[in-house]
Formats: C-alpha cells, sequence, structure tokens
C-alpha cells in the first residue's frame, strides 16, 4: 500500500508511528474500521458492546464488543462538514447536498420530489453585501483602483486599498444580521408575488408556494453572500404544478423587487452610529436550464451549492475554531485584513452583546447555516442520511444472518446497545495512513461515477 517514495516527505514523528502503527497485531482490523468511516480524519472513539435478541425466545442471535478492537474501541465518522476539519466526512457531506439540490430541480421519486418539478419556473439568485469601501480586484476591462493588474489568485485580492477608512465594523456587522436580511427577503419575495399579480397574499398563497434552497459564500472580502435556487410550486408543493401564470419574468421582477425593500435597522451603541443594512446592488439571477440545455444548468447549479456547502470563513484567512480574545488573536497566522475583521467583532461584542460577535469572530461575525431550505423543496439531509444508515444496516444484517426487516421480521428481534465515548482522532502515523484511505476511496468513487454517466449516456450504444 505505501512505498517509500510516497513517504519521502512524511516528517520523522509521522514515520516512527506509521511503522508502529502497520506493524500492530490490530492492523488489517484497523483499516477495516477507518475504510467503513471514508478515512475520517478526526473518528470518534467508542468502547461498548451491543447484543441482538431474538424478542420471542430471548435467545442471542448476534453478540459485539469493542474489546476485541484495536485499543479496545471502535471508530465512527465524526460527520463535520468543514472541508478544513475533515476532507472525508466534508465530501459525503457535499454529495448529501448535491442530491438534495438536484431532487428539487430534476425531481427524484426516491426522494419524495415528482420529475414534474422540472417544468416549474426556477431560477438561480445570488445576493450580495455592499460595499463597505474599494477594495483590490481584477475588473474584466482595464486596471483596478490602485493601477495594477493582479494576476488570478493573488493575496491581495479582496482587501482594502485604504485599510484605515475600510468600514470593517459595518462589515461584521452586515455579516452578523445577514440571516435576518435573508428571512425578510422571503417574506417580502412571496409580497412581492402577490402585489405584482394583483392578489391578495392570501388568495395568492391558495394558488402558489415559493420554495428555495440556498447556500452562504465568503467573498474574497470576507463579507458573505447567498446563493439560492428558488421555485414557484403549485399549493400543495413541488409535485403540484404552479398557475400559469406564474412565469420566471414574474419570479425575477419579485425577487429584485423584494431584494430591494429589505432593510434591517442596528441601533448606534457607544461611538457607533445606527445604520440600516441592506442587500448589496450586485443582485444576479439567472433562469435555470435541463441538464443539457441552458445557460445555467441544473447539473451545474446542484454543483456549485454543493461545494460551498462544506466550506466557511477560512477560505478568507481567517482560522475555522472560535477565538477567546484579541490575545490569542495575536498568536494565530491569520492575514491582516481577516484579522482586522476579528478584531471588529471582539470590539463590538461590549456594545451590541445580544449579538454574541466574540463567539462567532472566527466567523467573521456570521451566525447563521450555512446552508438551508424551504420545507417543501425537496428532501432532507437527516432523510439522506437516515438512507445511508439503513443500507448500511441492511449490510451488516446479512453478514450476521440476521432477519431482514423488509421481510416482515421488524420487532422480531431487540438490540441491546451501551457505548461510551473514549476520546477522538488520531495519531500522527494513523493520520497520515487515513488521508490515503479517503483519497483511495474518493478516486475509485469518481472513477464508479464516471462510468455510470458514461453508461448512462451511452447506453443505447454500447
Amino acid at each position: 500500500m505505501t512505498d517509500a517514495a510516497t513517504l519521502a516527505g512524511v516528517d520523522p514523528i509521522t514515520w516512527q508511528d506509521f511503522l508502529r502503527v502497520a506493524g500492530s497485531p490490530g492492523f488489517d482490523r484497523w483499516q477495516e474500521q477507518v475504510r467503513r468511516t471514508g478515512g475520517c480524519a478526526d473518528p470518534i472513539h467508542l468502547t461498548g458492546s451491543t447484543k441482538t435478541l431474538d424478542r420471542t425466545t430471548g435467545t442471542v442471535l448476534h453478540a459485539y464488543s469493542t474489546d476485541g478492537e484495536p485499543g479496545g474501541r471502535l471508530r465512527v465518522a465524526c460527520g463535520n462538514r468543514r472541508a478544513s476539519r475533515c476532507p472525508s466526512c466534508a465530501w459525503t457531506y457535499a454529495g448529501d447536498t448535491f442530491h438534495l439540490i438536484r431532487a428539487g430541480l430534476t425531481g427524484d421519486r426516491s426522494k419524495g420530489v415528482a420529475e414534474t418539478v422540472r417544468d416549474h419556473p426556477r431560477v438561480f439568485a445570488t445576493l450580495t453585501a455592499p460595499s463597505f469601501g474599494p477594495v483590490h480586484n481584477r475588473p474584466a476591462r482595464g486596471r483596478c483602483r490602485c493601477g495594477a493588474r493582479h494576476r488570478e489568485g493573488a493575496p491581495e485580492l479582496g482587501t482594502p486599498l485604504d485599510p484605515d477608512t475600510y468600514d470593517y465594523a459595518g462589515a461584521v456587522l452586515w455579516n452578523n444580521h445577514a440571516s435576518e436580511l435573508w428571512r425578510y427577503f422571503t417574506i417580502y419575495l412571496r409580497r412581492e408575488v402577490a402585489r405584482q399579480t394583483g392578489r391578495t397574499q392570501k388568495a395568492c398563497h391558495q394558488v402558489l408556494r415559493v420554495a428555495f434552497g440556498k447556500v452562504a459564500e465568503y467573498q474574497r472580502r470576507g463579507a458573505v453572500h447567498f446563493h439560492a435556487v428558488i421555485r414557484f410550486d403549485g399549493p400543495d408543493g413541488p409535485d403540484s404544478a404552479p398557475p400559469r401564470w406564474a412565469t420566471v419574468e414574474l419570479l425575477t421582477n419579485a425577487i429584485r423587487a423584494a431584494a430591494a425593500r429589505v432593510a434591517v435597522t442596528v441601533p448606534a451603541a457607544g461611538t457607533q452610529p445606527a445604520r440600516v443594512l441592506r442587500w448589496g446592488t450586485q443582485l444576479d439571477i439567472q433562469p435555470i436550464g435541463a441538464f443539457d440545455g441552458g445557460e445555467i444548468t441544473e447539473q451545474a447549479v446542484a454543483s456549485y451549492v454543493a461545494k460551498y456547502a462544506t466550506k466557511a470563513a477560512e477560505t478568507t484567512g481567517t482560522v475555522d475554531h472560535r477565538i477567546g480574545n484579541a490575545e490569542a488573536l495575536d498568536l494565530l497566522d491569520v492575514p491582516e485584513h481577516p484579522k482586522r475583521l476579528i478584531a471588529a467583532c471582539l470590539d463590538l461584542h461590549r456594545l451590541y452583546p445580544d449579538r454574541k460577535l466574540r463567539e462567532w469572530a472566527h466567523m467573521l461575525g456570521f451566525r447563521g447555516h450555512f446552508s438551508t431550505k424551504s420545507r417543501r423543496y425537496s428532501t432532507t439531509l437527516g432523510a439522506l442520511r437516515q438512507a445511508r444508515a439503513d443500507y448500511r444496516a441492511r449490510q451488516e444484517r446479512q453478514e450476521r444472518g440476521l432477519p431482514d426487516l423488509g421481510d416482515g421480521a421488524e420487532g422480531s428481534t431487540l438490540v441491546l446497545a451501551h457505548w461510551t465515548y473514549a476520546g477522538h482522532g488520531h495519531t500522527p502515523g494513523e493520520s497520515w495512513l487515513a488521508a490515503s484511505i479517503a483519497r483511495d476511496l474518493r478516486a475509485n468513487r469518481e472513477i464508479a461515477r464516471e462510468a455510470l454517466a458514461d453508461l448512462e449516456a451511452h447506453g443505447e450504444e454500447w
């Protein structure tokens, strides 16, 4: 599995620990555990046991204890959505988000959404923050305001031209209230649809529903913006058709009008003036086409949303954990711009204690959920996780020779379990091996998906 060339860049401590792990008696079982977690970077360690009994006779059908596991522990996936914390679990989360968004665009009977939802008016909208001061950028034409032509990915992109005049307080307060701006936007959107069609909100609600799935993303300047799939449905949700007058044009106009109406007031406090927070003027709305047509396709939208569902403020250069105080900030290797944003959060916490800016300083003030949806948009992440857990449970029952619950055996067995938390994570050598396993699993899955896509595309020819 591993050779000297592969380990050439590994530090001595990791190398020594790798040799220890690879030579341990339970190495094969450890690998099996890590593979079952998908190569999780920070697995949860459990100790305990389970017994599966025949409910009628009390006969023990299967017994399991972690006493026979490597180190006496069972390792399970951490489930963290952040790619900076666990690339493996984040990849699973991104896949679930992709299927959730895709089901609301193309329909999927297995996920409770009819294929006819594909005919509903839908757009991909991006709502952004306003300006808090000029920043370095790469305009389509000409040069940056500083007079330079910045290369792609240059570290100065998104940073202020003049940090001393940049409104850092306004930027973090906007991030902090971004979820409220979105909530008011969804309220005004439904009102605008009714107003623009000359109907009361009650009458409009009886024949039309608005559904959405959205994800938050940080711009390079550290401001949050939202990407959202917004869709018209009939009165019964995605399985019912909206009225004919509910068009993409109506949806687009209503989105623009609703975004312009939103305003959230932040009261004055100390040296900070009262502020009225609004959406930025850069509002992008694109109709969504089919998988093989349109300016922006269903596949592209689902992939885009899934990509950003696993990212957070660390993409701007900040850290992915909470910061207790300004002294701790001095010890962190954070670039100047996000460092000033974090410092603004810590300073403003004294003036707006109810906004919990200190607790969310590492998120540059943002305290909302990154991926959300309306109730009837499509399936849920919980349902997708449960389907995966049920599939694995069926596999285990087959391996153990236990009754299949799908054959009317539900309730015929009783499982007694006792688990205790025993820690988390890997040693250095285990961490390197787990990352290698995760890469192998992901590569194999990508190959399988590409093969399936080719088969679907050329099945008749083959």
